[in-house]
């Protein structure tokens, strides 16, 4: 059984560039969880431990579901659960959305060959509605009120975390800093609150608990060493 070593660096989609040093270049997490041999590496970018971040709805109206130049990321397999989900979840979407998703179905392929979800017009998301003048995730409310056994695709309940999964099968786990996200940078710092702890649940749902685990211990020893 061989001990997690847990990566910290910076990256770009393509090449890793930068590796920072715990105890000298790579830190098994001896003592820090009993079960930490049973998590795959995983490259991590110090900024998630370090950088605050707390979303603040009441500040950004949730326009991170209506700007970009293209839609959500989907893994291939979200694609299939949006279709199974469709009828349960489709009371909650706008009119438009609904009409975009019948004409270009329940996801596209951008620019880079990615499945993303459809846009409105090239803008909005087109499972996103608007309420009270705040934008939010149609498959999420349907789920919180139990209608709908999919929660969300993953790259939007992680971000602003962006996952890269290289060719050796290692993940890489980014923070992807959004202008339109400044606001909530700025109320995690106030709050003290670091990217992962606020992303703690999508972490947990994509890594699982052991993984949340060895990111607090990783940022303790960072406190531990500043």
């Amino acid at each position: 059984m061989v001990p997690l070593i847990l990566l910290l660096v910076l990256f770009t989609p393509l090449l890793v560039v930068q590796t920072f040093t715990l105890m000298a270049m790579v830190l098994p997490f001896v003592g820090c969880t009993k079960h930490s041999d049973e998590i795959d590496n995983k490259i991590v970018s110090v900024d998630l431990l370090r950088e605050g971040f707390a979303c603040d709805l009441s500040a950004c109206k949730g326009i991170c579901c209506v700007e970009g130049d293209s839609g959500a990321p989907l893994d291939i397999d979200e694609v299939d659960l949006l279709e199974e989900e469709w009828e349960n979840y489709a009371p909650y979407m706008t009119e438009e959305g609904r009409a975009a998703v019948e004409e270009q179905g329940f996801m596209v392929v951008d620019v880079d060959g990615d499945y993303t979800t459809p846009l409105v017009d090239n803008a909005a998301c087109a499972y996103a509605f608007e309420e009270n003048g705040i934008t939010f995730c149609a498959i999420e409310r349907a789920y919180r009120e139990g209608k709908c056994s999919f929660l969300k695709p993953i790259s939007c309940h992680l971000y602003p975390i962006r996952v890269k999964q290289f060719r050796n099968g290692t993940y890489g786990l980014n923070y992807h800093r959004w202008a339109v996200c400044r606001d909530a940078g700025e109320c995690g710092k106030k709050l003290g609150v670091p990217v992962y702890k606020a992303l703690k649940e999508p972490i947990i749902r994509r890594f699982g608990e052991e993984f949340y685990k060895s990111l607090e211990c990783a940022e303790q020893m960072i406190k531990e060493q500043e």
